[in-house]
């Protein structure tokens, strides 16, 4: 355990940013859920809805460095994809 009053703090910290991350990335993997089923659903519109929503959430992680940068324009790329080929099945 900690014995200095500053090394006390950063376990304090670190417990608070590690449920604060944990939570972030939870409502990532829902965002992510909801764009999914409404691609699977075949709604274009409601996807596109949740798209923006996804990519502003990977956005808002990717800041927080909750995310790698990498990793949050990868997954909002698989996603956009996912949508964009609803659209096209949707035209054709």
């Amino acid at each position: 355990m900690a014995n200095t009053k500053s090394a006390k703090k950063r376990v304090l910290q670190n417990i608070k940013r590690r449920q604060t991350n944990l939570s972030r990335k939870t409502c990532l993997k829902t965002a992510v859920k909801k764009v999914l089923e409404a691609v699977k659903a075949g709604d274009y519109e409601n996807s596109m809805i949740l798209l923006k929503d996804a990519e502003a959430k990977f956005a808002r992680a990717k800041g927080k460095k909750v995310i790698h940068a990498n990793a949050a324009a990868r997954k909002t790329s698989r996603l956009a994809q996912k949508v964009a080929a609803l659209a096209k099945d949707k035209q054709a």
